[in-house]
């Protein structure tokens, strides 16, 4: 499934109506009965519905929605926000067929405030008033109405896009609906996952209108993707019956210090529970003996340190011929020099994916330019903190446009990127984009990042597919932070608990 953004949405509404013959108020038709359908399913029972539309095409959906419910059963009024004669197309034609067929209809004036009554004695409100045409402050009198929905407390279904968000940033200027449900038409809008989007837009749908997605396909579009389910399946490595530890790749993990004891030993435990085959713990020897009492699975390499950190003279020791993949920062710590170290395994490894984390991604910035010329893959994984620390942006700046910013850096630098958050992005060398639209904030504590990173370094070690390893392990790590949420709370969920779930995800 791809997100679009408003350009690409004309787009593809133009090329079904004009190439293949589909008309505009047959559309509109569509996804009024689609918005009519996800209400019949969510409220059975005959409730009062306020239908608050305005004058463009998301207002001509919500004649539709109005039409049709009262069709059903439902007690519904339509309240217009606008002016007549500005109505224009497919939502004229709706409005005067709602019109010729006398269906309960309040005008909103400006200056009026009747319409607040309607909000409070309403049992749902659809919102279909903005829609995706939204760039900038919303004015008068959308913004007291909006005021007034939010307030009220009651269920409200959007329209496409909760009016008030800007369906391509994510923006919200000064106020948007806080939607419980939002019925989106096509394919989802980027703005749902970036930005404010997702704390307005609730539970979203994608309903069928007959806008094929293969025209994506046919125009040669670059649009996003978002990881589902099936994809994250499919990305899985197929495990073989009569594999041995061998089979199933062997991970490096260099990281730890004394003060950062916990973060290789999530990282090994979490390649483990998602099948690797090995892992060694290349650790300082200071902490290896708690290690080594916690992390029983794990092979070690114990490296001389300064009492504190790595010494990075330890790093020329190892033999890294024996491994598949590198995991470099987990634990580290910004004291030491990371510098020399990333040298060393920039110097010696040539095939093996490297993932740099965490602390590693902090000295990752001194060799950008290094990265080009890497012959294996990289894969780096920072959240907004160290994707700033990378580009030399603020973290405001990262987080106003990380679609952008993600696909440059891995495009410029020519490496796998992980952007975590809220809504993670995937951006590849090639510059594709994928969108995890899963997660919550059970994920927010210490160490949720070291388990990404080691389910990311197994999966890689058991199939060498950067990206598939990255669509799966960023899937399967949000999915089992929501699954867990809902069976205590996200208040108790440990990295440890998303480790020992994992299995359980893999297996359905």
């Amino acid at each position: 499934m791809y997100a679009a953004d408003q350009k690409t949405m004309q787009t593809l509404d133009q090329y079904t109506m004009q190439q293949l013959g589909l008309p505009g108020a047959v559309l509109m038709e569509n996804a009024g009965n689609a918005v009519v359908q996800e209400i019949l399913n969510d409220y059975p029972r005959h409730k009062r519905i306020l239908v608050i539309s305005g004058q463009g095409n998301n207002g001509g959906d919500g004649f539709v929605v109005a039409r049709r419910l009262i069709d059903f059963g439902y007690e519904v009024l339509l309240c217009f926000i606008g002016k007549e004669e500005k109505l224009k197309g497919d939502a004229q034609i709706h409005y005067q067929v709602y019109k010729n067929r006398h269906l309960p209809l309040y005008h909103h004036q400006d200056g009026e405030d009747q319409i607040f009554a309607f909000v409070r004695d309403a049992d749902v409100i659809v919102d279909a008033m903005l829609g995706t045409g939204v760039s900038g402050k919303v004015r008068s009198p959308f913004y007291e109405i909006i005021k007034a929905v939010n307030e009220s407390g009651k269920d409200v279904i959007s329209v496409d896009v909760p009016s008030g968000l800007n369906s391509n940033t994510g923006e919200v200027a000064n106020i948007a609906v806080t939607a419980k449900k939002t019925i989106t038409f096509a394919m989802p809008k980027i703005g749902f996952f970036v930005g404010d989007g997702p704390k307005v837009v609730g539970e979203w749908k994608v309903a069928d209108i007959s806008v094929p997605e293969s025209i994506v396909e046919t125009l040669q579009l670059k649009l996003p993707k978002l990881i589902d389910s099936e994809t994250a399946k499919e990305s899985l490595p197929k495990r073989k019956k009569h594999g041995h530890k061998g089979t199933f790749g062997h991970c490096l993990v260099i990281g730890g210090s004394k003060y950062y004891v916990g973060a290789p030993v999530y990282t090994a435990k979490a390649a483990f529970h998602s099948g690797i085959g090995l892992v060694t713990l290349a650790i300082p020897e200071t902490i290896y003996s708690h290690v080594a009492g916690t992390c029983h699975e794990s092979l070690f390499f114990p490296l001389s340190d300064t009492g504190e950190f790595i010494d990075p003279k330890a790093l020329e020791t190892i033999d890294y011929s024996k491994y598949k993949t590198i995991v470099f920062g987990p634990g580290l710590g910004r004291e030491c020099d990371g510098n020399a170290m990333l040298e060393t395994l920039l110097k010696k490894l040539t095939t093996q994916t490297i993932i740099v984390d965490a602390d590693g991604l902090y000295f990752l910035k001194n060799h950008l330019n290094q990265l080009r010329h890497y012959e294996g893959n990289i894969i780096a994984t920072p959240h907004p903190g160290e994707m700033a620390t990378l580009t030399g942006k603020s973290v405001a700046e990262i987080e106003s446009a990380r679609l952008e910013i993600a696909k440059h850096f891995a495009t410029e630098y020519q490496i796998y990127l992980v952007l975590k958050g809220h809504r993670t992005i995937l951006a590849t060398p090639e510059g594709k984009l994928w969108i995890n639209p899963h997660g919550n904030d059970a994920l927010g504590k210490g160490g949720s990042g070291d388990v990404l990173t080691g389910l990311i370094a197994s999966l890689v070690s058991q199939q060498s597919d950067p990206l598939k390893a990255m669509i799966a392990a960023s899937y399967y790590h949000a999915i089992a932070a929501e699954e867990l949420g809902k069976k205590s709370s996200n208040y108790g969920v440990t990295p440890m608990d998303i480790i020992q779930y994992i299995p359980v995800l893999f297996g359905r």
